[in-house]
């Protein structure tokens, strides 16, 4: 359950946009409807002229070249560290590739994310020295490795680090740290990820030999990927690496790249930074998630069309398995958190079980942030080790919460919407009570969102419109896929599609009918009815099919029509934090206080049905107005303490059972109703 909110829309910002910069007047609606009031400031969001910044503007960029240089020159091995996700893993590829063109007699090496974990380890850097290398060079991490960096200064290797991710107050001991984030980097552009910091570093290697713009043409692809797949803002320079590699792609990538490609999609000349995300980034992943990475840089950095191929099919039987386990975890995860409302109500869901695949459990915290509306961590343990992986909702920094529990962890990191963890097994229950404390102490949580750009008409749809909407890509984080709202939509029919594993959903309004796709939903457990009537969120594009072009219309979020979900949230939020012992003020535990009759209402309803399978949206949409969420939440944990019904919630799924009961019920004996009264008698909860 989201709130929704719609832009407000400036016609004469949409005019004079439009007017000024010669976009498509839809687009220039997006963009006015996101707060750009004038030309100039459209077309700095949306740069054309491909600027780079001056690499050497980064602090310690020419201590860092310097020190490469002087390795190559007395012949010492180097060593790329890489990470095991997309981004890690291009810029182990592009820095590893550029190291060998100039001359330096580098390696590279990859941690295993099941049995290593993020980030340098010590005895990586044993098995490192054991290579005599004298000089490591870390990407897409080392900003947090103060130990291993010392420990390898010991064993009389250097590092130099190129990381992206939030810096701590005490900085390793590094013959150079290259990341936008550090206190006065005077780097113009902070939202480079790992391969951008990584071509950054190669671009002031090879500044007297060819310019920064040639060498981006040649690794524009990587730097495409690894910049999409971590999900960094899509502006300035980042806008302009993904374009310049989405037009490599298309046009001439390179062999690995290529054989990737063919196995993603029939037909890749026009790939978007949308397909890379949900193509290509997730294949590159599975191969870490399951296996070593090290086949993922073999496939990037391959000449041989034959052992690309190779590759390319492995990481897509990966992903394939990866989807497998990625659903049973998931299924595990939820019926956990459904069984223990001291899990599923707390500020941040932190779940774990023995045996969880460590490099899965990032996707299943994603999968449950969704379902659960909140932040949530999932922890795999194996032998005493406890390895975890959150996502994190709009406006709460998960990076700052790992970091306040630092003291219980052996390794952390990431970003403010993604972090990952590693601590002992035993400790994995304080972990869950420190950074619950830690979210309390900020006062309430953020709600999740979704913001719509424009409502629009269904009439209004076709072809034409939707290829305006090219002018904003690419896609990602600062510049998302526009997001429409359809209004007042009648349910026509819901099918199963893809092996039930998606729903095709046929809509109206004034007779105007539309065919949307809800990707990863079964009919089983969608709570609307046909004849409802709903308001859509939803993305346009393009589908292609038999020299045909159709408007694809994809779902993104459904709820009743006018349905205010943000009155829904807070009274819901009243209820949690009064089972999870938190409480609150007696004049709001005052509006979650059932009266009869609302038990009434809420009750009759059950047993009517017998057996109801509905949902807490539905139920709220049928009680009509004074019935909150919050209060049929509690109507519902008092009939089941009372044993007049049974009560069964898996994610948004509600399925209530009636039993027979003669005679009148003392409601005010139901746990929870004597919970709120003692709690409004004593003035809190």
């Amino acid at each position: 359950m989201k709130i929704w909110t719609v832009s407000s829309f400036n016609k004469e910002a949409a005019e004079e946009i439009s007017a000024g910069s010669g976009s498509p007047r839809v687009a220039a609606c997006i963009m006015a409807a996101r707060g750009i009031d004038t030309a100039l400031s459209a077309n700095r969001l949306l740069p054309n002229d491909g600027k780079l910044f001056d690499p050497f503007l980064m602090k310690d960029m020419k201590k860092a070249v310097e020190r490469i240089y002087s390795a190559m020159e007395s012949g010492e091995k180097i060593c790329v560290y890489g990470d095991y996700d997309a981004d890690g893993v291009c810029a182990t590829a592009l820095l590893f590739s550029n190291l060998s063109d100039i001359g330096a007699r580098a390696s590279y090496y990859i941690p295993s994310r099941r049995f290593e974990g993020y980030g340098m380890n010590k005895e990586a850097v044993d098995k490192i020295a054991d290579m005599g290398v004298s000089l490591i060079i870390t990407v897409d991490n080392g900003i947090t490795a103060v130990d291993e960096i010392a420990y390898a200064a010991s064993l009389g290797i250097d590092t130099i680090v190129t990381d992206h991710h939030k810096p701590e107050p005490v900085l390793p001991a590094a013959t150079a740290i290259l990341n936008p984030h550090i206190k006065d980097c005077g780097y113009p552009f902070e939202d480079l990820c790992g391969v951008g910091v990584a071509f950054k570093l190669a671009a002031a290697l090879t500044a007297d030999m060819i310019p920064q713009k040639l060498l981006l043409e040649e690794y524009a692809d990587l730097i495409a990927i690894g910049t999409v797949g971590d999900i960094v803002a899509l502006n300035g320079e980042n806008r302009s690496f993904v374009k310049q590699g989405l037009e490599s792609m298309r046009n001439r990538p390179r062999v690995g790249v290529k054989a990737l490609l063919q196995y993603c999609t029939a037909d890749y000349s026009d790939i978007s930074a949308r397909d890379i995300a949900y193509l290509v980034v997730p294949r590159i992943n599975a191969c870490g998630r399951l296996k070593m990475s090290q086949r993922a840089v073999e496939m990037l950095l391959s000449k041989d069309r034959v052992k690309a191929d190779k590759i390319a099919e492995e990481l897509c039987y990966d992903n394939d398995s990866r989807r497998n386990i990625e659903y049973e975890i998931t299924r595990q995860a939820c019926d956990i958190i459904n069984n223990n409302p001291m899990i599923k109500y707390m500020r941040i869901i932190v779940v774990s079980r023995e045996g969880w695949n460590a490099g899965v459990v990032g996707i299943v915290a994603s999968r449950l942030r969704e379902i659960y509306g909140r932040p949530a961590i999932v922890i795999g343990t194996e032998k005493g080790v406890a390895k975890g992986s959150g996502r994190s909702i709009e406006g709460f920094s998960l990076v700052d919460a790992v970091f306040k529990c630092k003291d219980i962890l052996i390794n952390y990191g990431g970003h403010p919407m993604a972090a990952g963890v590693t601590l002992k097994s035993e400790n994995v229950a304080l972990f869950a009570n420190m950074i619950n404390s830690y979210a309390r102490e900020l006062g309430d949580m953020p709600y999740p969102e979704l913001n719509i750009d424009l409502r629009i008409n269904p009439a209004r749809l076709n072809v034409e419109l939707v290829k305006e909407l090219k002018y904003l890509e690419p896609y990602g984080a600062g510049n998302p896929q526009p997001l429409f709202g359809l209004y007042g939509m009648r349910l026509v029919s819901v099918s199963e599609v893809g092996a039930g594993r998606h729903l095709k959903l046929i809509v109206c309004r004034g007779g105007f009918y539309l065919t949307a796709m809800y990707f990863s939903h079964n009919k089983k457990d969608f709570i609307f009815e046909i004849d409802d009537v709903l308001d859509l969120a939803v993305t346009l594009d393009i589908n292609r099919y038999n020299d045909e072009e159709n408007v694809s219309v994809v779902v993104k979020d459904i709820k009743y029509d006018s349905a205010d979900h943000g009155e829904c949230l807070k009274s819901l939020r009243i209820y949690e934090r009064l089972v999870t012992g938190e409480g609150s003020e007696a004049k709001l535990l005052q509006t979650i206080l059932p009266s009869r009759d609302e038990f009434a209402v809420i009750y009759r309803e059950i047993k009517a049905a017998g057996v109801l399978k509905t949902s807490l949206l539905k139920l709220w949409h049928k009680a009509g107005e004074g019935i909150s969420c919050g209060k049929i939440m509690v109507i519902l944990q008092a009939l089941c303490e009372l044993s007049l019904i049974k009560y069964i919630c898996k994610g948004e799924a509600l399925e209530l059972r009636a039993f027979n009961y003669k005679g009148k019920v003392e409601l005010s004996r139901a746990p929870i109703i004597m919970s709120i009264n003692k709690a409004m008698n004593g003035g809190i909860g």
